[in-house]
């Protein structure tokens, strides 16, 4: 016998009707309709919002190229990533693991982490965060591109500095602070 009720996110609590204002959301990460943001390196294709989960998750499709990869940093929301092309570095409480193709890490709230690909191809993954936000603050300090493996801009130091400014003082909002290596 199964114990559902220890799986379950409201133990004992009815289902909920149906939401009918809620719809079907379908994402093609290939497509022009999807925001593509330039983030850390990488171009980050937004394929579900917090406006189409009614908050409760994100999913975003992350294009990774060498070199490409967050600072180490930590954030009170849960952070889960499937790995669907090439390898990736990911360092989680100081410690270093390679995650390749067809793996999922699941970072824990709070827990320090970064990633980073030092393979010489580029690397593919879905990363789910939940509750949602954390792609609101990908379109705040990142820049447009107009697709999924799109290169980012080139940016003058200015222009780093300018967006490295811009993260820092909307971290705090989106919950989100960098650590020390």
């Amino acid at each position: 016998m199964t114990d559902t009720a220890s799986t379950s996110s409201q133990p004992g609590s009815a289902i909920p009707a149906d939401d009918p204002q809620r719809k079907l959301t379908v994402a093609d990460p290939d497509t022009s309709k999807m925001r593509h943001i330039s983030v850390a390196g990488g171009t980050y294709t937004i394929l579900i919002s917090g406006a189409e989960s009614a908050g409760r998750y994100c999913l975003i499709d992350m294009h990774v190229p060498t070199g490409g990869g967050p600072p180490p940093h930590r954030h009170d929301f849960e952070e889960m990533f499937t790995l669907l092309e090439g390898e990736l570095e990911f360092t989680f409480r100081g410690e270093t693991s390679t995650i390749r193709a067809g793996s999922t890490a699941n970072i824990p709230a709070n827990a320090p982490h970064a990633f980073k690909n030092a393979s010489g191809a580029p690397a593919r993954m879905l990363c789910m965060c939940t509750p949602a936000g954390q792609e609101e603050f990908f379109v705040a300090i990142g820049d447009p591109v107009d697709g999924r493996t799109a290169p980012p801009p080139k940016l003058t130091k200015e222009e780093i500095g300018e967006r490295q400014k811009k993260a820092g003082s909307l971290m705090a909002q989106y919950r989100t602070e960098m650590v020390k290596p």
